[in-house]
């Protein structure tokens, strides 16, 4: 059957409404809203949350939102982010071109276009850009580690016809939560998924260069950051992560892998720390803030 994004949307936007209704802003947060970044209107917003007492640059984290390459934006993002920001970090949340209507590479791109803003605006929003963190979850993670690997890799930046501020920005450390990362066998399983449909306009176009593009577990260097990887015992895309684990160990990358919650424990499913009513989602986000704090010592 033929992935519905529609049907994606509408059940996403319940589920995550419902989730955080009654949250709010903290009264210590200062948000700067609606910034814009890019030339795409509503896609091309981010928000940047820091303690009101802050007056310097700072560790900052730069989150990648998930939902399949099809859904999400900065809204259902900021109660997460802000709760990042509670820890002392700054952090910078944006909304991105969605699949099918924006087709692979734009999400990608709109990646690297914040990349390039936030490198050129950090002395305005209080981000030390020799502090910079990456978090991302579900396709957010997929699309951290692929932006990561063009970052690190001259290889990898070959195949795009981008310019990656890769002497400008500098990731210390990044967090893969609930991701999915050998994105070539992804495809030839041969479903029609939310990545498939994403990509599917690129395939049509020119097959081989696609699939080289995807394949960014080939490209992942001994540059790459420090990584945190996390999954939990109901998360659908679980056994995704100790392969990426082990391949980032072999690649002589500083990598903690992390599965949370137990068997029973059916809560525990895919992106369970962004319900910031968990304790378990509280444990998380304070583990992962402490490895960023001990990959920029």
């Amino acid at each position: 059957m033929r992935f519905d994004a529609e049907k994606f949307r509408k059940d996403c936007k319940e589920n995550d409404t419902k989730r955080d209704t009654g949250l709010k802003t903290p009264d210590n947060i200062r948000r700067y809203d609606n910034i814009s970044y890019g030339k795409y209107g509503k896609y091309n917003l981010l928000d940047i949350y820091h303690k009101k007492d802050v007056t310097a640059p700072q560790k900052t984290i730069i989150d990648i939102h998930g939902g399949g390459w099809t859904y999400g934006d900065k809204d259902i993002y900021q109660y997460y982010c802000m709760d990042l920001a509670q820890r002392g970090f700054t952090v910078v949340n944006f909304s991105y071109r969605l699949s099918p209507e924006n087709p692979f590479p734009a999400a990608l791109e709109d990646i690297n276009t914040v990349f390039t803003w936030v490198a050129e605006n950090a002395d305005t929003y209080s981000i030390d850009l020799d502090k910079i963190c990456v978090a991302g979850d579900s396709a957010g993670a997929q699309l951290a580690s692929q932006y990561l690997t063009l970052l690190c890799s001259d290889d990898y930046r070959k195949l795009f016809a981008m310019q990656v501020p890769f002497d400008k920005i500098t990731v210390k450390a990044v967090a893969l939560n609930c991701g999915c990362y050998d994105m070539k066998s992804f495809i030839e399983k041969g479903e029609e998924d939310p990545f498939f449909i994403y990509i599917e306009k690129a395939l049509s176009e020119d097959k081989e260069r696609t699939l080289e593009q995807i394949n960014v577990i080939k490209y992942i260097n001994k540059d790459f950051p420090p990584t945190y990887l996390m999954t939990s015992e109901y998360d659908f895309l679980k056994e995704d992560a100790k392969p990426m684990y082990e391949l980032l160990k072999q690649k002589g990358i500083s990598c903690v892998y992390k599965l949370y919650g137990k068997e029973g424990d059916n809560y525990m499913g895919h992106v369970f720390h962004l319900n910031l009513r968990l304790e378990e989602a509280r444990m998380c986000n304070d583990e992962e803030c402490s490895f960023f704090e001990r990959s920029l010592e």
